[in-house]
This record gives structure tokens, C-alpha cells and sequence, in this order.
């Protein structure tokens, strides 16, 4: 008796994604290890982004263009929420509300993303830290879903591991914070996957692998609407 070949079925084409306040493109690494063709949207020039670019102002570009994707990730600024810049009485703008009602006009589905100081303007974010996806480090970053796209919280394994200080180099045995003025760039992008930045990028990134994980989820959801061909 014959055996029914097996059926491999895919997206019928690439899915896009719009990369909003892209930045050196951390998040965008992990998106098209997903499946994605990603756009990023800087309003500062961003010459290590690794993929298309637009530099622009990112709301604006959103309200205008955000509907022709079919997928949008948006880390608006993070330094407002950041205890080191409040100390050093840094003022930075507060973009999140803005984005999202940006996002909420684009009828697409979205994520925002941002530090544990941004958590409670965050509705009901999903938080990701490296122990989830093995890495040699920690660094949690939160995510707020919308459009109809939903996440769900992941295991949150324990920190076994001692930090260095903030700002010092890694002793062995502990992790690195990666954070201001860092020491130990090379060991930043072995551990966080980012070999293309510099250490400006790398202490505001997020890990590719975090992406990599919302973008399969992001496929998966997308996969209904774009069609599948076997």
C-alpha cells in the first residue's frame, strides 16, 4: 500500500515587517531569522542597520506607511524609563503612547517593546530574559502585543548567575550587563549575537533571539492571512 507523501506547507511569500526606532538592528536580526523581509525606520542615520533602511521619524512613517506591512515591531526610545538617565537628570520624551495609537491605526498586528521602567505603561507585556534562550546573560525586555497578535509568557528560568558591576569588565564565572559605557565589546557580540555593532548599538539592542521567538510566533499568526502553498 502506498504511503501518503509528506506535505510540507509554507507561506505562499515572504511576510514584511516594519522595524520602528531600528537602531542598529538587534531586533531585526531575529526577525528575518524567522521568515520575515524586514524595513527599518530610524530617525537617526543608521549605517550598521544590516537591512533596508529608511531614515525617518518613526510615528509619521507608521501613520503613512505602516498598513503595507504585514507586521509591525516598535521600541520607541527607552531612555525616559531608564534609571541611569534620571539619576544623571537626562530628559529624554515618553513615546510609547504615541506609538501606539500610531500602531492602532494601522489595522496591522504589532508589538512594542521596551525596559522593566516602562512596565506600567505597558499593557500586560510578555517579559523575555536571555535564560530563556540560553544566552550568557539576562538583559529583560518587555513586549506589549496588539492587532489581534498575542504572546504567551515563557518559563522564567532563575538567575544562577552573578552580573558584573555595571560598567566593569566580566569576571569568569559571571555575566556581562552590556550597559553604558561598557567594557568588553567583543564578548557582547559573542553573547548577545550581534557581531555587527559597535557598543552604542549593543547596550540598547535586543537580542536577536528574543525576535527570533516573536517572529515565529508572528509567522505562525500571519500564516491564515498571507495563504500557505504546499
Amino acid at each position: 500500500m502506498t504511503q501518503p507523501a509528506p506535505i510540507r506547507r509554507v507561506l505562499s511569500r515572504r511576510p514584511t515587517m516594519l522595524d520602528l526606532y531600528c537602531c542598529q538592528g538587534g531586533a531585526a536580526k531575529g526577525y528575518t531569522d524567522a521568515g520575515f523581509d524586514v524595513t527599518g525606520v530610524d530617525l537617526a542615520p543608521q549605517p550598521r542597520y544590516p537591512y533596508r533602511f529608511v531614515q525617518a521619524d518613526a510615528i509619521a512613517f507608521a501613520l503613512e506607511h505602516g498598513a503595507a506591512f504585514d507586521f509591525i515591531h516598535a521600541s520607541p526610545p527607552c531612555q525616559h524609563d531608564t534609571d541611569c538617565q534620571r539619576i544623571q537628570g537626562n530628559t529624554h520624551p515618553d513615546l510609547i503612547a504615541p506609538t501606539r495609537t500610531a500602531l492602532e491605526t494601522t489595522g496591522r498586528p504589532w508589538v512594542i517593546e521596551n525596559v522593566g521602567g516602562a512596565v506600567p505603561k505597558l499593557r500586560a507585556p510578555v517579559m523575555l530574559c536571555g535564560q530563556m534562550f540560553a544566552l550568557a546573560n539576562y538583559r529583560h525586555r518587555y513586549f506589549e502585543t496588539g492587532g489581534g497578535f498575542t504572546l504567551t509568557q515563557p518559563g522564567h528560568p532563575a538567575h544562577l548567575v552573578p552580573q558584573a558591576k555595571m560598567g566593569r569588565p566580566v569576571p569568569s564565572g559571571h555575566y556581562g550587563q552590556f550597559v553604558g559605557n561598557f567594557s568588553g565589546v567583543p564578548l557582547a557580540r559573542r553573547v548577545l549575537g550581534v557581531p555587527w555593532m559597535n557598543r552604542d548599538g549593543i547596550r540598547e539592542c535586543i537580542p536577536p533571539a528574543y525576535t527570533e521567538h516573536i517572529g515565529r510566533a508572528a509567522v505562525a499568526h500571519l500564516a491564515p492571512v498571507l495563504g500557505v502553498a504546499a
